[in-house]
C-alpha cells in the first residue's frame, strides 16, 4: 500500500461515516443532528484537508523510529487541525477521527516497512504499544475528555488508543463485516454499527452534552434498539437525540476507525 492509497481510504472512511444515515444527534445527509454550526458539505471538505496529512501519518510511521515516532505524529496533527479549521471557518469537524485515523495510518506505514500483515489486531496493537502511557495525560487535558475524565473517569478516545481500539476490533468491525455478510447495505451496516457502539462504548461527547443521565439515557435507548433494528426507528431515535441535544461524536469516530480497518485489512474468514 502506497502512502497516497492509505489516505484515500482514511478519507473514504471519514466520507462514509458521514453519508451513513439516519445517524442519532449527528450530522448526515438527511440532517444536521445537535449540531448547528455544521452540515454534510463541510465534513465532506475537512475530509479533503486531511487526506494529504493521513499519507504523511503513513511515511513517518515508516520512517521515523518507534521511541520519536509519536511526538512527531503529534507535530504533524497540530499542522492537520490547523488546516481542518481554515476548511470549516474554525468548526471542529473531526479532531478526534483525525486522532485515531492519523495513529492507524502510521502502523499501517510501520507495520508494511516491516514486511508484517495488516491485520486489525496487529495494527490497533501497535497503536496501544506507541501511545502507552497516554491516558495519564487527561489529569491535565483542558478538552471534553479531560473534563469527563475529571468528572467520571472515562478514558474516551485516549483510552481507545492506549487500550488497542477494544470497541473496534472487538465489537464495531466484526459487527459491521457481519451485517455485511448478511446482505445488508453499506449504509445500513453502518448505522447498525452506529448503534452499537452508542449502546456499549464511552463517548466523551455525550456526556459533554448531557450529562451522566443524558448518556445512560443515550446508552439505553441504543441497546433498545439493536434488539429491534429498523432505519425508520433509527430515524426516530436520530429526533430524539436531537431534541436531547445529544451527538455521540466519539462513537462516530470511532464507527470511521472500523470503516478505515475494514478496508485496509483483509477479510480472513
Amino acid at each position: 500500500m502506497t502512502p497516497e492509497t492509505c489516505a484515500r481510504l482514511a478519507r473514504a472512511a471519514l466520507e462514509a461515516e458521514v453519508s451513513a444515515t439516519p445517524k442519532p444527534g449527528l450530522v448526515d445527509r438527511a440532517n444536521t443532528g445537535a449540531h448547528r454550526d455544521m452540515d454534510y458539505d463541510l465534513f465532506l471538505r475537512s475530509a479533503a484537508a486531511l487526506e494529504p496529512f493521513f499519507a504523511d501519518f503513513y511515511r513517518l510511521g515508516a520512517e521515523t523510529p518507534c521511541d520519536r515516532l509519536l511526538p512527531a505524529l503529534r507535530a504533524r496533527g497540530l499542522t492537520a487541525e490547523e488546516a481542518m479549521f481554515r476548511a470549516t471557518g474554525g468548526v471542529n469537524t473531526h479532531k478526534g477521527a483525525l486522532f485515531s485515523l492519523g495513529l492507524l495510518c502510521a502502523a499501517c506505514g510501520a507495520l508494511e516497512r516491516r514486511g508484517e500483515p495488516l491485520t486489525p489486531d496487529g495494527v490497533c496493537l501497535f497503536v496501544a504499544r506507541l501511545t502507552e502511557g497516554i491516558t495519564a495525560e487527561l489529569r491535565q487535558a483542558p478538552t471534553h475528555g479531560g473534563s469527563a475524565w475529571r468528572r467520571t473517569g472515562s478514558l474516551g478516545v485516549r483510552g481507545e488508543a492506549e487500550g488497542g481500539y477494544p470497541a473496534v476490533r472487538g465489537l464495531a468491525l466484526p459487527v459491521y463485516r457481519a451485517r455485511l455478510r448478511a446482505g445488508e447495505s453499506g449504509n445500513d451496516a453502518a448505522v447498525y454499527t452506529l448503534i452499537c457502539l452508542i449502546a456499549r462504548a464511552e463517548d466523551t461527547n455525550l456526556l459533554a452534552r448531557g450529562g451522566e443521565e443524558g448518556a445512560r439515557w443515550a446508552r439505553a435507548q441504543a441497546q433498545a434498539l439493536t434488539e429491534h433494528f429498523s432505519v425508520p426507528a433509527a430515524a426516530a431515535l436520530d429526533r430524539a437525540f436531537i431534541a436531547r441535544n445529544l451527538s455521540p461524536g466519539g462513537c462516530a469516530d470511532l464507527l470511521a476507525a472500523a470503516l478505515f480497518l475494514h478496508s485496509v485489512c483483509p477479510q480472513t474468514h
